[in-house]
């Protein structure tokens, strides 16, 4: 029997993402691959830049196979080009939000060895911040609109004083002077030695705070491409779909199936790279009879109230993809009664590629996550790491090609997450009569703000610095815009100088700003509630399921 899906590519067989990256840049040379800011570049344009690219990073830096690279873009074409050139190098992908605070970006560089990075120049600033506590010897730079204008000064990326504030031992290139000095040498093409080999750290919160890299390799995603296509295949068109990609490339979500999937079945990928302004957002993908759409509950809602939105052209829709966060029945009917076409919900995590579980396009059953993929096996656990029958409530665990190795650096974490060859998720959830998969709840503190995980360990250490807090304690109440807020119950420092109402009004002020300086803006609580005490267990631990 062939190895070939109906893509041509032949996932069966593939070890790394490095081989199904070159294959679908081979196959769909001539077609249009990424486009945004009105831009649209072949997969053969792409493949040149991403190839001049890795030539400069084996040629003209100190960079090794293995070592860590950083991308710390938003949603522009250049985002592509690096991970592709990245790829070809042998490099570690270090996926790294731009809205990180200085706090967040020195923990996660340290913590994976960071050694280059490829970011905004707007993140410059905070990098120099922190860039000699950190191992960064490479720092290319780019601009949203620098693929167009073609500019090479670095000086029109970042002024003369903050590029002198840069360590001399730090080297310094624009993103564009990167690629042409790269097109002088052809890179050396680092095939993985097999498919165990670390591809990606895909950094993740967890439920004890500070983020963990979750250590996926080359055979990981490939496996996670192949799975997630054949549950897909039925509505794929090689070489001819068209996905809209608002959400962000260095989450795993898009990452898989945008920079991976897509690619690999030679679709069109429309980038955009500021989802919350409606406004732009509809009038960049008007242009496109766009066939797929990636996206959570709440940017789907707000399309569907949005008049422009309204107005588009749905007759080719025919694949809509959720994830990140339930979809709720209200979002679902939404969607299906203006572009006729149902949302398949999937379940996944950082730490599983991410795809465990989807809903079969056209056969979606609302509140579930679908069945399993392929090669994936799902159990529900009790307390004591004991299969549970179908129907019963407990711990969701999963194993397959997909589940990571383990956390980087970290092996106790490592330990207690992976139990017999199973991922523990965290999710609480059960398995219905006819295979398909139920969460019912999700990890106990966890809390999600549109589509972003937010762990309250990490939010509580930042607020029990601030010399007014006694104490703090963090939850998710529910929110009709981002599904969950982000709420603080604090205990402060007792002084009664001031009204209380005042007093706490203008400490709220005050922990807000330094939340600001501390943590991305997702992560800022949106609700402070004072209190004299916290609830507590016999032995002191504070019982967060009261305050929620």
């Amino acid at each position: 029997m062939s190895n070939h899906s109906s893509t041509g590519v032949e996932l069966n067989g593939l070890g790394s993402v490095f081989d199904l990256v070159q294959q679908a840049m081979t196959r769909f040379a001539d077609k249009p691959a990424f486009s945004c800011l009105g831009q649209t570049l072949s997969f053969k344009e792409i493949e040149q830049q991403s190839q001049a690219l890795a030539g400069y990073l084996q040629h003209h830096t100190q960079l090794l196979s293995g070592d860590r690279i950083a991308i710390q873009l938003p949603n522009i074409i250049q985002f592509p080009i690096a991970a592709y050139a990245a790829m070809s190098a042998g490099l570690v992908i270090v996926n790294t939000n731009p809205l990180y605070t200085t706090r967040e970006m020195v923990h996660q560089f340290r913590d994976a060895g960071v050694k280059a990075i490829i970011t905004y120049a707007d993140v410059v600033p905070k990098l120099a911040e922190i860039i000699s506590d950190t191992e960064l010897e490479t720092l290319i730079v780019t601009k949203a609109d620098d693929l167009l204008t073609g500019e090479q000064d670095i000086g029109h990326l970042i002024n003369r004083e903050l590029l002198q504030s840069l360590p001399a031992a730090v080297s310094v290139k624009s993103f564009n002077g990167a690629i042409t000095q790269g097109k002088m040498q052809a890179p050396r093409p680092v095939r993985p030695e097999n498919p165990d080999t670390l591809a990606l750290l895909q950094y993740t919160g967890g439920t004890t705070g500070l983020s963990k890299g979750a250590m996926l390799s080359h055979g990981n995603l490939a496996a996670n491409v192949r799975q997630t296509h054949q549950r897909f295949a039925g509505v794929l068109q090689p070489g001819e779909d068209i996905y809209i990609c608002p959400l962000p490339l260095y989450h795993i979500y898009a990452f898989m199936v945008n920079l991976l999937l897509a690619v690999s079945e030679g679709a069109h990928n429309v980038l955009i790279a500021n989802p919350r302004d409606l406004d732009a957002f509809v009038h960049e993908i008007k242009p496109y009879a766009f066939t797929s759409f990636t996206g959570i509950n709440t940017l789907f809602v707000g399309l569907c109230h949005h008049d422009a939105f309204k107005q588009l052209d749905f007759s080719r829709l025919k694949l809509t993809i959720s994830g990140g966060s339930a979809l709720t029945q209200n979002a679902a009917n939404l969607w299906h009664q203006l572009t006729g076409c149902t949302i398949s919900e999937g379940y996944g995590l950082s730490e599983t590629s991410p795809v465990l579980c989807f809903n079969t396009p056209g056969k979606e059953k609302l509140g579930t996550i679908g069945w399993p993929l392929i090669d994936t096996e799902i159990e529900i656990w009790d307390e004591d790491n004991q299969a549970l029958a179908v129907g019963e409530t407990g711990e969701i665990v999963a194993r397959g090609p997909q589940v990571m190795s383990g956390y980087w650096q970290q092996a106790r974490a490592s330990e207690q997450a992976l139990v017999k060859g199973f991922f523990k998720t965290g999710d609480i959830g059960l398995i219905h009569d006819d295979g398909r998969v139920q969460i019912v709840d999700r990890k106990k503190d966890m809390i999600l703000v549109s589509g972003f995980n937010v762990y309250p360990n990490e939010i509580e250490e930042v607020l029990a610095l601030h010399p007014k807090i006694l104490e703090a304690a963090v939850v998710g109440h529910a929110d009709e815009n981002s599904g969950e807020k982000v709420c603080a119950y604090i205990v402060l420092e007792q002084n009664g100088s001031q009204s209380p109402d005042f007093a706490e009004y203008l400490i709220a002020e005050q922990i807000t700003a330094y939340c600001r300086s501390q943590l991305s803006a997702y992560k800022v609580p949106k609700e402070y509630h004072f209190v004299d005490e916290l609830p507590k267990s016999t032995v002191g631990k504070v019982l967060r399921r009261e305050l929620r």
